[in-house]
């Protein structure tokens, strides 16, 4: 495929689908993964990432060949424009990518650079794993405690968008519908108002929680929890967990039972092999993440639910600094860190890169690279431990060597060295 406004590499090859239902890929030795650097700290973590999963690869006996692509401020500049279509192009066809965080400009025909890759992608799952690194400063007495990974409909609720502003007339003609045709009486304040709407559908539901059930059986976790306000949201987030419950019931046969099943037929000792389904509603969910955080290993939630979950959890265990992040659908992979895009710290190379370079290991993890995502790991946190770290953790611990961030990506690539 040519591109008029990307260059494709010429030393490496093509990932292909090599099963449409199962989404399992054909993934050569030398693979072409399209990387957005991103916009503000992005030119200084992509880079550094990009320096850590190289090495990991090598070490391996892998190469990557990677595919700059644009988007956000650097297309804009280059193209002048936000989101080029051969960007998408890109990673559609090369089916496994990477990104740093973009910013959206105001006037800028999109809600969010980010969540438009994502819905015109269709990477339904938002997958975001929260795990407490040796070393790294945290806000809880027992951060270890925390092994949890979210899985986060990316694509409906209040995200996709559906709303209406204040003074319009298309707002205007809602009100008339929901009060005159609809019916809705003493709901809605007289004078200006802004309305949405939140698309729950059973399609979205049920293939985001076969999502996380699939992840919880293949990595032997006991647990799956449905996530959601549904006492108060009845027909939206509780028809989500009652299609969750469908699923699991449904879907699974004996390698997954609900809660109530546990207790009702095995007494409260779950069955080896197992994996229980179960339900919270979400705002008793972020105090239990707290009080009862090792209970918990894998989430699935809607996408505003997921938003305030992951980034909770996210706090745990030292911040969104370190957060990774990926969103997958129909065979592809989109990995990306949590964090924003921090333009103030832009080119300074001092930031923490450790979130974007341990997206790139659940893009690693993805290809099926299971001992170069474990090298990436490990690199990180021996790093971290030793007391080698960016200013943002030098300053919370006692003694260490701060580093900048490109200083920080050879430090970790040193580390992978050695453990090569």
């Amino acid at each position: 495929m040519s591109y008029d406004k990307v260059d494709v590499p010429e030393d490496g090859e093509a990932i292909t689908l090599a099963d449409e239902e199962t989404g399992e890929l054909n993934v050569p030795s030398n693979p072409i993964i399209p990387i957005i650097h991103g916009d503000g700290i992005g030119t200084d973590v992509g880079p550094a990432a990009q320096k850590v999963l190289d090495a990991a690869a090598e070490a391996t006996g892998r190469s990557i060949a990677w595919m700059r692509v644009y988007a956000g401020e650097s297309a804009r500049e280059k193209y002048d424009e936000n989101l080029p279509e051969d960007t998408v192009s890109a990673i559609r066809s090369h089916r496994v990518a990477i990104k740093g965080p973009l910013t959206t400009p105001v006037g800028a025909g999109f809600r969010s650079l980010n969540v438009a890759l994502r819905q015109t992608l269709d990477m339904y799952a938002n997958v975001r794993p929260t795990y407490h690194l040796e070393g790294v400063p945290s806000p809880v007495k027992n951060p270890e405690a925390m092994d949890m990974i979210t899985f986060r409909e990316n694509t409906e609720d209040v995200y996709a968008g559906v709303e209406w502003e204040a003074g319009t007339d298309e707002v205007e003609k809602v009100r008339r519908f929901l009060e005159d045709d609809m019916e809705v009486a003493d709901v809605i304040h007289d004078g200006p108002v802004g309305i949405g709407v939140k698309p729950i559908s059973e399609f979205g539901s049920k293939r985001l929680i076969r999502e996380a059930i699939d992840y919880a059986v293949a990595n032997d976790r006991d647990t799956v929890t449905l996530v959601h306000k549904g006492n108060i949201m009845k027909f939206t987030e509780g028809a989500f967990r009652d299609w969750g419950y469908e699923v699991a019931e449904e879907e699974y046969g004996d390698d997954v039972i609900t809660e109530d099943e546990l207790w009702d037929e095995h007494d409260g000792e779950q069955p080896e092999g197992t994996v229980v389904v179960n339900d919270r509603i979400a705002d008793n969910m972020l105090q239990q993440l707290l009080t009862r955080t090792d209970e918990y290993e894998v989430i699935a939630t809607m996408n505003l639910n997921g938003d305030y979950m992951s980034d909770a959890a996210g706090a745990q265990i030292g911040g969104l600094g370190i957060a990774p992040g990926a969103n997958f659908g129909h065979g592809r992979c989109l990995a990306e860190p949590v964090h924003g895009s921090a333009p103030k710290y832009a080119g300074e190379d001092k930031v923490n890169p450790t979130a974007m370079i341990l997206s790139g290991r659940e893009m690693l993890d993805y290809l099926g690279w299971d001992d170069a995502a474990d090298l990436v790991r490990d690199a990180v946190e021996e790093t971290i431990a030793s007391g080698q770290v960016t200013y943002d953790l030098h300053r919370q611990i006692d003694g260490g060597e701060k580093l900048a961030t490109s200083e920080f990506a050879e430090a970790v690539v040193d580390k992978i060295d050695e453990l090569a």
